[in-house]
């Protein structure tokens, strides 16, 4: 996946294949965007966060829930 605009290579989300739109700004709000310490981007489309959503709040770390 790349976000290079001359590549041959559209983002597409990691989990289902849904590509990723970078021109409708109002759609990509509603994606999931990661970047692992190795440098890895990883997207999700809106159904993929939603159905993941209890595993991405699985990995804030425990003081981001203490008030």
């Amino acid at each position: 996946m790349t976000d290079d605009p001359g590549s041959d290579r559209r983002a597409c989300c990691d989990g289902c294949g849904t590509p990723y739109d970078p021109a409708d700004p109002s759609a990509a709000l509603a994606w999931a965007r990661q970047c692992d310490t190795d440098g890895t981007v990883t997207r999700l489309c809106p159904m993929c966060v939603r159905a993941h959503a209890r595993d991405i709040e699985a990995r804030l770390p425990a003081q981001w829930w203490t008030p």
